[in-house]
């Protein structure tokens, strides 16, 4: 709990540099966040299994217990504490295999603080209950369903394996079915910043989305319309 009773989410930053560590936890306490760290693989499973951290921060390349081990251990475990993932500046692989070991976002080094802090802001927004009270309920387009209560996805009868992010961008993309969504109104409602014309951040979702949904010869749902955005339409 932090002043007033409003309670202060807390944070897990792993990274083995110890410079890299020393001052995330500083800014990360600067804005309000309780903040632990660990320096290895190995203490950061440790950590996140005795404190139950709101969000983990976490380096891929790490010594002995990597990033990807450790969210594959956590996925495997059923933790869905979201997961926002440091990457290697220019290695897409980095980014794809953080995805695929179920990171929910990633952000490659070197970074920016302050993207760095609204993309952890939006990590732990979607993690929380609407508090809206909207039944979310189930929706589709074609043989594709999606259901925001429970959070499951099917194309057919084969369920997909989405990680938080790839759900929510599917799912606003659902919602709007047939509507052309442009990459600012798709980063403020999923990210809530705009990372910018120059950001790569929103295609590798996509292209990512449409390895999960659109597997063998299905239909094509997620379609791209040149320099707008996104869309999900029936074939």
């Amino acid at each position: 709990m932090g002043h007033d009773g409003v309670v202060v989410d807390q944070v897990l930053v792993v990274d083995d540099d110890r410079a890299i560590r020393e001052s995330l936890v500083r800014a990360l306490e600067l804005e309000g966040y309780r903040v632990s760290a660990a320096s290895d693989g190995a203490a950061a499973l440790e950590a996140v299994r005795a404190q139950q951290p709101d969000a983990i921060v976490l380096d891929v390349m790490m010594p002995s217990v990597d990033g990807l081990t450790v969210c594959r251990v956590l996925r495997s475990e059923r933790n869905r504490t979201p997961i926002l993932m440091l990457t290697a500046r220019t290695e897409t692989r980095d980014r794809v295999a953080g995805l695929d070991a179920g990171a929910d976002d990633y952000l490659p080094k070197p970074f920016d603080l302050d993207e760095l802090l609204a993309r952890l802001r939006a990590l732990l927004r979607r993690a929380k209950p609407d508090d809206e009270g909207v039944e979310s309920g189930e929706r589709s387009v074609a043989d594709l369903r999606i259901d925001g209560n429970t959070r499951r996805s099917f194309r057919g009868d084969r369920e997909l394996e989405l990680s938080k992010t790839e759900f929510d961008l599917l799912e606003l993309l659902v919602e709007n079915a047939g509507i052309v969504l442009d990459h600012s109104t798709i980063y403020d409602r999923i990210w809530g910043y705009d990372f910018g014309p120059d950001s790569k951040n929103l295609a590798v979702y996509i292209s990512y989305l449409r390895r999960k949904v659109e597997v063998g010869d299905e239909p094509k749902l997620i379609h791209t319309v040149r320099g707008v955005g996104y869309t999900v339409r029936a074939p």
